[in-house]
């Protein structure tokens, strides 16, 4: 039976995010459909432009200097997995077949390396599903297993409330397998076990289905001595339309634990207590204008000339940058930017209508990508600080930004 890909998903995420994702990304989501159509080839499957299936479900992880992606392909076809250098690619497919080919549950793959160097991988909805990874982690070890306790069976009561999505995670000699749970709408589980394979242990809720979102699905990491948890929501998505689109904005919450290894209860995203920053922000060294703790009205677009930049400005829009640390004293501030009819921009403390330092023109460049640098003075100010930028003008967009810097 011929097997069929799906990409019109991809292609709607790429029309659907616009100026919301970076060149980057862009790039690499072009690549990775060009990918798509040579692995179908491999395979002999047909790619079809329908919304069917979610390859996009994907894994990153590094291993020995090399990035590793690997992709479900829902219809029954499996799961592959490319390899690069570097995170933004190129990615190519080492083994020119399916890592996995098992059923049509194989999707939302996750890897751990375990303490010894062994790799696993987990994926599956309605089941979980794992295998080992050999060290060159594009070939299976050993069988496809799937998990004796994480399991839907007809007449039983789903003790794990396991939906899709599995995450693995080690701390402290425990390991955690978090996961979206119930459906829909989904909140996030998660299970204790002894070993990378369970057994697996149900523990509660990380964070209760809400209906504000249809989904969440978890992911783990440790930076900096603390422990933070990733999901989404549908913030952005509601606020511009009450329609329900899969414009998933990335949420993130610290996590923490009892002496006993479980986790305590996160509330939903917006009413848990805002993430006390890891660090501060050097304003003298040349920062990117999409460096952007929160703002209201922005995209941002790419070009050949300057990368990634801030668009679609209008009066009163505003970015505000946290925790920026001006130690001594900053005297001046410039930012590069392009314009056809210009505007200002107030540079503020603590909020959008706190403690002006400056206020920087922006005059007619001549074209929405003719980039210039002004500057402007400002009041000598020290310390750490939320930066707010806010911008006036005019009707219509008022200019295009770079990078900017204090001096």
């Amino acid at each position: 039976m011929t097997q069929t890909f799906y990409t019109k998903w991809q292609f709607s995420v790429l029309a659907d995010a616009g100026g919301y994702v970076s060149k980057e990304y862009n790039n690499f989501q072009t690549a990775l459909l060009s990918e798509i159509s040579k692995y179908a080839k491999a395979v002999d499957a047909a790619v079809v432009a329908e919304s069917k299936g979610h390859y996009l479900t994907s894994c990153f992880i590094e291993r020995n200097g090399k990035f590793y992606l690997y992709c479900p392909t829902p219809g029954g076809t499996g799961m592959g997995v490319l390899v690069a250098d570097s995170p933004f690619g190129p990615f190519k497919d080492p083994i020119g077949k399916p890592l996995v080919m098992n059923s049509c549950e194989d999707i939302d793959p996750a890897i751990l390396i375990d303490d010894d160097g062994q790799a696993y991988m987990y994926w599956g909805n309605p089941n979980l599903w794992y295998a080992k990874l050999n060290e060159d982690m594009v070939t299976i070890s050993g069988d496809i297993v799937k998990d004796p306790l994480v399991r839907k069976e007809q007449g039983k009561i789903d003790q794990y409330h396991y939906q899709e999505g599995p995450w693995a995670y080690k701390r402290n000699g425990h390991y955690y397998m978090a996961y979206a749970s119930t459906c829909c709408p989904e909140g996030i589980g998660y299970a204790m076990g002894k070993s990378a394979i369970g057994p697996w242990k149900f523990k509660g809720h990380i964070m209760q289905p809400d209906r504000r979102a249809s989904g969440n699905h978890p992911g783990i990491i440790d930076y900096k001595g603390k422990t933070y948890m990733f999901g989404f929501n549908f913030l952005l998505n509601f606020r511009q339309t009450e329609k329900h689109h899969e414009r998933r904005s990335v949420c993130v919450a610290e996590m923490k634990f009892n002496p006993d290894g479980t986790i305590q209860e996160l509330p939903w995203w917006e009413e848990g207590t805002p993430i006390d920053p890891v660090g501060t922000l050097d304003p003298y060294k040349r920062t990117e204008a999409e460096t952007i703790a929160w703002s209201e009205g922005l995209k941002t677009k790419s070009s050949a000339s300057v990368g990634v930049y801030v668009t679609s400005v209008h009066v009163n829009d505003y970015i505000r940058v946290r925790e920026v640390d001006f130690k001594k004293g900053a005297k001046s501030f410039e930012v590069s930017a392009a314009s056809v009819s210009g505007g200002k921009i107030e540079i503020r403390l603590g909020n959008i209508d706190g403690q002006l330092l400056g206020v920087c023109n922006i005059n007619s460049t001549g074209g929405a990508e003719i980039w210039q640098t002004f500057t402007t003075q400002v009041k000598k100010v020290k310390g750490v600080h939320d930066l707010y930028f806010v911008f006036k003008g005019g009707k219509g967009e008022l200019f295009n930004l770079d990078y900017w810097k204090f001096k």
